[in-house]
């Protein structure tokens, strides 16, 4: 089944990508990149299920020689896994994939690596329960607590979905708007976890984005959630939210179809 990898064009993680496909161990490339291409491809790796939860990895002595680097390059890839919660290292024992509950799900590498493994219609059914979740009651809590500046950066984000004259240039004013929300409620958590599913928004937003007619379906729903935040009004802008995923939800099955 198609994974949502193709779609993915977050610039870091591109240029990481890039450095995978053109890697020439005839030519070694710097460190920094050798070790970033190990932690690309184990990660990958182990957040398909090619390498599943619990198994030892192969010796370090295989994987350098598989990868064709130094001990230390490789053991710095391994801290970098070690870090993001993916796996596990013991003297003796060697270096062991943790279970799904364990990894840092909410790391951006992670996040891709889930996106370009995961069937796209099963990740879209994650994403958007995980939406439903959290935007209805940021925009209820955002509309109690939005200052004057917070409505300020809300409206502008909206003017740019409406200036936009390409899908290109809409999804990023799409995903200011959530952020601003967010960033009005005041409350760092609830900001912070909103900007680590920034990617996995971008890959909704591209799919959904497709649909005839994207400003005239798109517009008036984050309009009333913008509305109702300005009215300082947290029932009717939790309800706006939640008729803005209803939307979302019916766009991706009516491009799927």
């Amino acid at each position: 089944m198609k994974s949502w990898g193709h779609l993915y064009h977050n610039e870091v993680i591109n240029d990481q990508l890039l450095n995978m496909s053109n890697a020439d161990y005839k030519n070694p490339v710097p460190s920094k990149s050798q070790h970033a291409l190990i932690v690309q491809q184990l990660g990958l790796k182990i957040v398909s299920g090619e390498i599943p939860e619990n198994a030892k990895l192969p010796s370090e002595a295989e994987l350098c020689e598989e990868y064709q680097v130094s001990r230390p390059v490789f053991r710095e890839a391994i801290r970098v896994l070690n870090a993001k919660g993916l796996t596990y290292s013991r003297p003796k024992i060697g270096t062991v994939v943790r279970p799904k509950e364990e990894w840092h799900l909410l790391d951006p590498d992670i996040l891709y690596w889930l996106i370009q493994s995961t069937p796209e219609n099963e990740f879209f059914k994650t994403l958007s329960t995980v939406r439903r979740v959290l935007e209805p009651e940021l925009a209820y809590i955002a509309a109690s607590t939005a200052t004057e500046e917070d409505i300020a950066h809300i409206k502008k984000a909206y003017a740019g979905m409406e200036q936009a004259s390409t899908i290109e240039e809409f999804i990023q004013p799409d995903i200011d708007f959530h952020l601003s929300i967010a960033k009005a409620t005041h409350n760092d958590l609830l900001a912070y976890m909103s900007k680590m599913l920034v990617l996995p928004l971008q890959q909704s937003i591209q799919v959904t984005s497709l649909r005839p007619n994207l400003q005239n379906h798109s517009l008036p729903r984050h309009k009333a959630i913008l509305t109702a935040i300005e009215n300082k009004d947290p029932l009717s802008a939790r309800h706006a939210s939640l008729v803005q995923l209803e939307d979302t939800k019916m766009a991706y099955d009516l491009i799927k179809k």
